[in-house]
């Protein structure tokens, strides 16, 4: 059973997506037989490539007060909490994101995708980190795994930039306006970080919904 998560790496909801559908996933009796693909989403392709204080920037993309935006966050750093992660929201930056899912798909190749998505949200929710500059990401890829060099070579020269255009176009097509979103085999969507309990019914319904294997 394929189970595929469109995120994006700046968004705090699929991180905490992530980890309730982890969840779900580790108290599912076929959890053996589950495949995870991340898919590329980007929550504002024209962000700059040039990382900008996070508040003033989302605050006036939907319309609210910085303080609102620091009410917002704080709910977020309590939700996360209960869930085990550790949010630093404040007087962080926000940057555009299409080389990060770039390395999240050479990451795929390589085996070592939910290994590196965890740690990009890890460093960008956690740490404070920058996940948009080409040094930094591949620090964080290397960390996780991959060869720096090989790393540093796909960055350069605009490799999986296809790929994620293509898981953009994807999400759109079915229906995704926003992210997180869970497709489980292609049957069953699930939009949002929803609880444990949602995700573990989705699982379920999709392996009892599943077209059994020729014999």
């Amino acid at each position: 059973m394929q189970v595929e998560i469109w995120s994006d790496v700046v968004c705090p909801w699929c991180y905490l997506g992530k980890r309730r559908f982890e969840r779900a996933l580790a108290g599912f009796e076929h959890r053996d037989q589950v495949e995870v693909t991340f898919r590329s989403f980007e929550l504002d392709p024209g962000a700059p490539r040039e990382p900008q204080p996070k508040a003033a920037l989302i605050a006036a993309k939907y319309g609210i007060s910085e303080a609102e935006f620091a009410a917002n966050e704080e709910r977020l750093t309590q939700l996360a909490a209960a869930e085990g992660l550790e949010y630093h929201l404040d007087g962080g930056v926000i940057g555009n994101t299409f080389d990060a899912h770039r390395v999240l798909h050479l990451a795929r190749e390589r085996g070592l995708q939910d290994a590196v998505a965890e740690r990009l949200f890890r460093a960008y929710f956690t740490e404070r980190r920058s996940v948009f500059g080409e040094e930094s990401l591949v620090e964080l890829a290397a960390e996780s795994g991959l060869d720096a060099d090989e790393v540093r070579r796909v960055l350069a020269d605009g490799a999986y930039a296809d790929e994620v255009r293509a898981d953009i176009d994807e999400a759109r097509a079915l229906g995704a306006n926003g992210v997180p979103f869970f497709v489980f085999d292609r049957r069953y969507g699930v939009s949002g970080a929803q609880s444990t309990e949602t995700f573990a019914a989705a699982l379920d319904k999709a392996y009892q919904d599943a077209e059994p294997l020729p014999k």
